[in-house]
């Protein structure tokens, strides 16, 4: 059974779980992207909520690339990371007075903005604050992205953005505001999105969008296409980098880009999925009557996805022989929903053996809880073990 490139004699002496990043996979990721975004003079956006840890937000942010945020703790961390405030965006269909006064003295790039009413809080905000807030509107193109219901976000039933029909009633709101920049558009409609002719779709729909309100007199100054894009979960070892080429092609093909135009996008998933793996110690192996079951040091704590959206995570047994048997992996949560996978066939597991538990690098360290009063796992780096 191949397994990924882990240094597993030096994890001996590191108390388990944890979290384990490939620093090298992460960087040739980034440059990848960085090639192929500057190819057609994009610009990308790192969706902070993905992975947030400090040292993931200083090597992302060294490459050059800016910040999509959904919090006003996103913003500090962002900041603190070294993202220059004009190149972070802030999106999000909550934003509190406080969250939004930070952003408005940090000088950031702009607000996403997803209804009628933040638009006009944000412009009374800014007025007491006496500055000018650059917005773009985020828009519910109705496209639909063939994912998992909990992460589809671009339908009329979805709690994200303005729909169409509601869109130039928005517009005209907006010229009444004199303390707000009109900067451009938004879209974002879902994640884990690896059939690019959804993507295709969402395009065609926004050029058609723009051609009627250029009609009607607007000038879009930028395109803002957000993320989405997928990654391979079943084939870490194989296909560890997105396809950022087959990506960014759809958009330079399709885009009907106006002069000056900017065309931004989102990505967090498709950055650092694939470079995080959470590392687990097998604590029995337990043989029930009709499963057999290795249970882990790690649960649904530590690694939320499996539980919450019934996410496939491929589990190798680093210890590992060649001879394999069936186990269901679970973790130690005092609920039946802490399953990591059904019916995997692993090297024959034992008592005390390290389980990687692969392409944990998004929505994984940053959706830890402390259920149980279980301490949160700590993150370790390639670069930094021995």
């Amino acid at each position: 059974m191949m397994t990924g490139n882990f240094p597993v004699n030096a994890f001996g002496h590191i108390e388990t779980p944890f979290y384990y990043y490939d620093m090298d996979l992460l960087r040739k990721t980034l440059e990848t992207i960085k090639a192929e975004t500057s190819r057609y003079g994009f610009e990308e956006h790192y969706a902070v909520k993905a992975n947030a840890n400090p040292r993931i937000l200083q090597t992302i942010a060294s490459y050059g690339f800016g910040a999509d945020c959904v919090s006003g703790g996103e913003i500090e961390a962002a900041l603190e990371a070294g993202f220059p405030a004009d190149k972070i965006v802030y999106a999000g269909v909550g934003k509190s007075d406080k969250e939004i006064r930070l952003g408005l003295t940090s000088g950031i790039s702009c607000f996403n903005v997803e209804s009628e009413a933040e638009l006009l809080i944000i412009e009374e905000l800014a007025a007491e604050l006496n500055c000018q807030a650059r917005v773009a509107l985020r828009v519910n193109p109705n496209v639909d992205a063939h994912t998992h219901a909990k992460i589809t976000t671009g339908l009329k039933e979805n709690k994200f953005g303005i729909n169409l029909e509601q869109l130039e009633s928005v517009l005209k709101t907006l010229k009444t505001c004199q303390h707000l920049q009109w900067t451009g558009l938004h879209f974002h409609i879902g994640s884990q999105i690896t059939d690019m002719t959804v993507f295709q779709s969402l395009v065609i729909r926004v050029m058609e969008l723009q051609d009627e309100l250029e009609a009607k007199g607007y000038t879009i100054a930028n395109l803002n296409f957000g993320g989405g894009l997928g990654i391979d979960y079943q084939h870490p070892n194989h296909l560890a980098i997105a396809d950022f080429e087959g990506y960014f092609k759809v958009f330079h093909q399709l885009v009907k880009r106006r002069n000056g135009q900017g065309i931004h996008f989102e990505l967090g998933r498709a950055v650092v999925a694939p470079c995080g793996s959470l590392i687990s110690r097998v604590l029995y192996v337990k043989e029930g009557v009709v499963k057999r079951f290795a249970i882990l040091d790690a649960g649904m704590t530590d690694l939320v996805r499996p539980a919450m959206y019934d996410s496939y995570h491929r589990i190798e047994n680093l210890n590992g022989l060649d001879e394999e048997a069936c186990y269901d992996v679970v973790g130690p949560i005092c609920e039946s929903s802490d399953v990591f996978g059904k019916d995997r066939m692993l090297s024959k597991t034992s008592r005390g053996d390290l389980m990687a538990l692969r392409s944990a690098g998004a929505y994984g360290e940053v959706m830890a809880s402390q259920y149980n009063r279980r301490p949160l796992a700590k993150a370790y780096f390639s670069d930094q073990i021995h």
